[in-house]
């Protein structure tokens, strides 16, 4: 039986009437993503229509999830909400935290052993508040919620970007921040800007060497890293419907790649038998009474443009396989042009290491045809020319791929599987082999390439493929390779070609665990404490941010000019940073440090306005701060992409920054500041950016007037004494007002339960 099924099945007898009611009000046919936005509605039945892009709406997500890194600091804030149990079904997953090194098994040891600590903190942390706490080792969270808590309709908000995964069965799950994640465990309803909606329609079908990967490799080719920024994507199609649950899963998943508020498709008999072979045949029962509800109309997808704000047609039949990268995962290059794209650009020709698996593609379809390539190998006599990882995504995936023999497959060709972990998709890897920082390229099933963000080293350009194409490059160790036409030379000299993998979407003998990782909470958690070593470096109890004093921003300085691409990975880095996502103070120290300065094209060199020396970002920050000298942040377009760790605007907010003016956001960043306190600015003309001189102070005048829609002017004084006077806009609403008022989103929730 699922997990949460009395949940479940109250969101699917109210569903049918709060759609009816919404489409009563809107006066036509739905969109799924309509559908189950309406039927989530703080109101309950609709009562007004929403303005896509511009209304904002307040709703009641039905579940939570967090991974550890992030969960630290939400449940470090909903400790201090004032309540006793979270209001709706939560769970933490231990994922983050293992460095993928030596293997799975030591590998985890060493993980259980440093991270002790955190782990017995979140784990007493569940078991207080109600909240199913997956072990480490218990698999990847996106992998890990597909498996047991997804359901079709249904709405899931997540503390990691790639959340949107669960929409593979026909979910709205969406990436947040913690504080977000703390709103909805507290009871609070969820604030969203009504999504825009991108319909993508998939003709023909997936065959040959082509995978699941490859739409969304092209999706990302078509819309941009920025492209579905504020929109809900959704697909449907003859080749949606012929696409497995696992297959659409990732593609919802590296949606978060395009910007997008989340993806997602309709209920069908695939999602059916998902939910039953992963033993949720009560779940699928339940939907199939209400299929009709959990999916677009027909009307819907026979006439799209009269219904989606933009509409996207792909013939998967006309696809070609694809790398995408590097440092970029919207830069696409099918694998016929792969050769001389490579040569023209002077990408490394030399492919070090093949890594498979992540939440994005590593479910037992995609092992299955990944172990039939190494299946052929070995009867082909080929080793693999690059360093081979394999990382399953649960530890059912895991057990069961163990049982059906495809483990052995890898590790005949010399490939390490790794714990069911994040690993090396998120700088979870301790790679010696590139501490000299020569340059090479790597290719991956992961979902970003950001540079440095595999291995830490900036020359290694990292390029996602599906794990097919991943197969075959570790096979052949060279970027100037196309499996579809090259041969490779074996062990006796002769030339062979791959054959096109064929893969199994389910285990003939059914899924199989012995012990799954998960520890469910007490049934009343009252007299549990939760203790914090006020000595520990990896936690650290919050201390409430100071509300706003009721005055402008007068004289602020200028701590750092950021230039280009500035993700969430520049602000605060993952990696060995993500030992200390439970201690604010320490973790702080990061921040900032891989953005580029404009004005010495260095990372993590900034002018300290105060006495005029160059130091660490936040060396000059931590001395602004101490000196009482409020300080501000400016970005490029789309600052702040990426992973949805708060920590990003937690941190600024912790060192005295004031405001963060840039040339645009993205959404969760620029939401995740708003939620602790600083004031998320764009310029009115985003040509005022490069007003900006090195030695500028900033006067941010009209915060008593503070209104939605209403621009703010920002004073810039030069050290000349001349000055520029320009208009910055926002996108706060009244209730964000308040947060900023506040001091943060908490604050003004801890006061709502004192």
């Amino acid at each position: 039986m699922a997990f949460d099924i009395e949940m479940i099945k109250k969101v699917y007898a109210r569903f049918p009437e709060r759609v009816e009611a919404a489409k009563k009000l809107l006066g036509r046919p739905m969109t799924l993503a309509e559908k189950i936005l309406y039927a989530h509605l703080d109101e309950g039945v609709a009562k007004e229509t929403y303005t896509r892009g511009e209304s904002y709406v307040d709703f009641r997500p039905d579940r939570v999830a967090m991974q550890d890194a992030t969960a630290q600091m939400a449940l470090l804030q909903f400790m201090q909400a004032g309540k006793s149990k979270t209001a709706v079904p939560s769970s933490v997953h231990c994922d983050h935290l293992i460095q993928a090194k030596e293997g799975a098994e030591k590998d985890l040891e060493r993980a259980k052993y440093t991270n002790q600590e955190v782990y017995d903190f979140l784990a007493s942390v569940s078991n207080k508040y109600g909240i199913g706490f997956w072990k480490p080792g218990a698999g990847i969270i996106h992998q890990v919620v597909l498996e047991n808590y997804a359901f079709p309709g249904g709405m899931m908000i997540g503390t990691d970007s790639h959340t949107p995964n669960a929409g593979g069965l026909g979910m709205v799950a969406i990436g947040v921040g913690g504080a977000d994640a703390v709103d909805v465990m507290a009871d609070m309803p969820w604030e969203l800007k009504f999504p825009k909606l991108i319909g993508i329609k998939l003709t023909g079908k997936l065959s040959g060497w082509l995978a699941p990967k490859d739409v969304i490799l092209r999706v990302a080719d078509i819309l941009t890293v920025k492209g579905g920024t504020g929109a809900i994507v959704e697909y449907f199609g003859e080749g949606a419907r012929a696409m497995s649950a696992t297959g659409r899963a990732t593609i919802c998943n590296m949606g978060a790649e395009i910007g997008a508020t989340t993806s997602t498709f309709g209920f069908d008999a695939n999602t059916a038998e998902y939910l039953r072979q992963t033993g949720r045949a009560d779940v699928a029962e339940l939907a199939e009474q209400i299929a009709g509800y959990l999916t677009g109309d027909a009307e819907v997808y026979a006439d799209p443009e009269k219904y989606f704000d933009q509409v996207i047609e792909i013939n998967l039949s006309e696809l070609e396989p694809a790398l995408n990268g590097p440092f970029t995962p919207d830069l696409r290059t099918p694998v016929s042009k792969i050769a001389e794209t490579a040569k023209k650009n002077d990408w490394p020709l030399n492919m070090e290491a093949a890594l498979i698996g992540s939440c994005t593609n590593s479910s037992y379809e995609d092992i299955t045809r990944a172990a039939n390539i190494a299946r052929q190998a070995v009867e082909k006599k080929l080793t693999a020319k690059a360093e081979l990882f394999i990382t399953p995504g649960s530890e059912q995936v895991r057990y069961t791929i163990e049982r059906d023999g495809l483990i052995a497959e890898f590790e005949k060709m010399g490939g390490v599987v790794l714990a069911n972990a994040c690993g090396q998709c998120i700088g979870q890897w301790d790679r010696e082999s590139v501490k000299d920082g020569h340059r090479n390229s790597i290719i991956t099933s992961f979902n970003r390439n950001f540079a440095k963000r595999n291995d830490g080293n900036p020359n290694t350009y990292a390029f996602v493929a599906s794990p097919e194409m991943v197969m075959c490059y570790a096979l052949s160790g060279r970027l100037d390779f196309n499996p579809l036409t090259d041969t490779l030379t074996n062990a006796d000299g002769e030339e062979v070609k791959l054959d096109v993998p064929e893969g199994m979407v389910f285990p003939p003998k059914g899924f199989e665990v012995d012990d799954p990782g998960y520890q469910a909470p007490a049934e009343d958690g009252s007299k549990i404490e939760v203790k914090v070593d006020p000595n520990s470096e990896r936690l650290q109890l919050l201390t409430p941010f100071p509300e706003w004093d009721g005055k402008d921003f007068k004289g602020l300085h200028l701590l750092i000019k950021a230039k280009g691409k500035c993700t969430t990975d520049h602000i605060s880095m993952a990696g060995p940073w993500l030992r200390y996502r439970g201690h604010l103070e320490n973790i702080s120290q990061n921040l900032l440090i891989g953005a580029v300065n404009y004005f010495n094209e260095k990372t993590n060199l900034v002018k300290d306005q105060l006495d005029g020396q160059y130091k660490a970002v936040p060396e000059a920050a931590k001395h602004y701060r101490d000196e009482s000298v409020g300080s501000i942040i400016i970005g490029d377009e789309n600052y702040g992409e990426g992973s949805s760790r708060e920590h990003a605007a937690m941190e600024p907010r912790f060192m005295g920054v004031k405001a963060v003016l840039v040339r645009s956001f993205a959404r969760i960043h620029e939401t995740n500041l708003k939620k602790q306190g600083v004031l998320a600015l764009t310029f009115a003309d985003p040509a005022d950016y490069d007003k900006i001189l090195e030695d500028d102070r900033f006067d941010i005048l009209g915060l008593a007037e503070f209104a939605p829609g209403k621009d703010f002017t920002v004073v810039i004084r030069h050290a000349d004494g001349s000055s520029d006077e320009i208009k910055a806009k926002h996108t706060y609403n009244k209730n964000q007002i308040e947060w900023f008022k506040a001091g943060s989103a908490l604050n003004l929730i801890r006061k709502q339960n004192a």
